[in-house]
């Protein structure tokens, strides 16, 4: 449908250019705005069939959660590490305290949703994977962030967790950020020789880094 516009406009044009001082800016018009639609025919309508399928989007495996914005610099590590080991993710703000139901909601339909790892990013009194991890079976991966005290009570109201719900607790700051997704993804791994491959050319780079390191003399 899109083409045949296409091929009309031009010919139209072409007759219109043999007519003595015709005015073609609007055919014109009309010519780029069918070679934008042309460009960008995700939003044109037209009749799916074999060979125009749209592709179909990767859903997150992975949920990066963090009780406020100014949590995002650390755990941006996290979302940055999974995209360099290409795991689809997705990452938002969500509060254990300020936002208790939407916390409770997200945790439920983790898992209906095709999430298999969840990690979890507070500061404080971190109750944030704690509280997660209750409502679902998935894993929780908690990040404790720097706080007023070092990020000590973040650590340990990650870590404190009663028996039976349990939160895999990782280094505070971005150190525990990035290591929570390599984590997730050795995860995941376990069922996805691609990732593990993956994961393991990453050790195999870290580990030439080190051995490659010079010392200034």
């Amino acid at each position: 449908m899109l083409n045949e516009a296409l091929q009309r406009n031009a010919k139209h044009e072409a007759r219109l250019s043999n007519i003595s001082g015709c005015d073609l800016s609007a055919v014109r018009e009309s010519q780029r705005f069918l070679d934008f639609a042309w460009n960008d025919r995700t939003g044109w309508p037209f009749t799916e069939n074999l060979y125009n399928l749209p592709m179909p989007e990767s859903k997150p495996l992975v949920a990066i959660i963090m009780g406020s914005k100014s949590d995002w610099d650390t755990m941006r590590n996290a979302v940055e590490t999974l995209d360099g080991l290409g795991v689809p993710n997705e990452a938002r703000v969500l509060s254990a305290h300020r936002t208790p139901d939407a916390t409770a909601e997200f945790a439920r339909g983790a898992a209906d949703r095709g999430l298999r790892v969840i990690i979890a990013g507070a500061g404080g009194a971190a109750h944030l994977a704690g509280v997660i991890a209750a409502y679902t079976w998935l894993p929780v991966l908690g990040v404790p962030i720097q706080s007023k005290l070092q990020g000590l009570d973040s650590l340990l109201s990650t870590a404190q967790m009663p028996g039976g719900i349990p939160v895999g607790t990782l280094a505070i700051g971005e150190a525990g950020a990035k290591n929570a997704a390599l984590l997730a993804a050795a995860i995941l791994a376990t069922s996805d020789d691609t990732l593990r491959q993956k994961l393991e050319a990453f050790r195999r780079k870290q580990s030439e880094a080190v051995l490659s390191a010079k010392l200034p003399k």
